[in-house]
């Protein structure tokens, strides 16, 4: 299998996720110090509580905290994807490990952050690290078994993965329309990927897309292998449209 890579990229997002960690802190800490002042300052002189100065301050403070969270979640986004040794990019790698050289794997080289190209098709992969319980009901992919503080702080949370999906499949449909727009290709195929150890995922079969652990993933691509082919010329006119290393 070749795998394609943006090391560019990884280490730019490595510091990003870095930084605003630290920078959340700061400005929780802050935001706590300003509050924890006004409260101590409050007891030794109760008529303070309804002063100008110390509105200002409890706004401030206020302030802080929420763009404290913010920050928060920002970091636990770069975080999740790439704070953490081995990244999800080389997590999948190793996973898909054993495919042979007709396939390629791109990881934030191409119009989606993870895409295999290889004879079972084309395979947009979407990448979720939450962990817990995920099913799909009424209509939403849901997650149980964490805990609030969890998901605040801890972890971002699932969000709406076919809306990831829909958004994956137009920036495939709008690119490879303007690389390749005589080529009669199959329509590419999404597939949400958990790579959290500790995940469980049921009740899907009305999911409008498969998702898998990490663990099934190679598998899963070569059982697709045998029911649809994508012959390697077509392979090869889509990596040469695709970016190279």
């Amino acid at each position: 299998m070749n795998i394609i890579r943006d090391e560019k990229k990884v280490l730019r997002n490595q510091k990003i996720g870095r930084y605003t960690s630290f920078a959340a802190l700061a400005v929780l800490v802050g935001g706590f110090v300003l509050a924890l002042n006004q409260i101590i300052a409050s007891f030794r002189d109760p008529t303070l509580v309804t002063t100008p100065e110390s509105e200002r301050y409890l706004t401030l403070s206020y302030g802080a905290m929420f763009v404290g969270l913010i920050l928060t979640q920002i970091s636990l986004y770069f975080g999740n994807r790439w704070g953490k040794s081995p990244t999800i990019d080389e997590i999948i790698s190793q996973k898909l490990k054993g495919l042979d050289d007709r396939y390629h794997l791109y990881h934030y080289r191409g119009p989606v952050s993870h895409l295999l190209v290889g004879p079972s098709g084309i395979w947009l992969l979407i990448p979720y690290y939450q962990k817990g319980f995920i099913t799909f009901e009424k209509n939403r992919y849901r997650q149980h078994g964490v805990s609030w503080f969890t998901r605040l702080f801890g972890q971002e949370g699932i969000g709406r993965p076919d809306l990831d999906a829909e958004a994956a499949l137009v920036d495939w449909d709008r690119f490879i329309k303007k690389a390749l727009p005589d080529e009669q290709l199959p329509p590419a195929n999404v597939v949400l990927v958990f790579t959290h150890p500790q995940i469980q995922l049921d009740q899907m079969d009305d999911a409008p897309y498969p998702a898998i652990t990490v663990e099934k993933l190679k598998d899963f691509v070569r059982k697709r292998a045998k029911q649809q082919v994508l012959p390697s010329e077509q392979i090869q006119r889509i990596v040469e449209a695709l970016p190279a290393e």
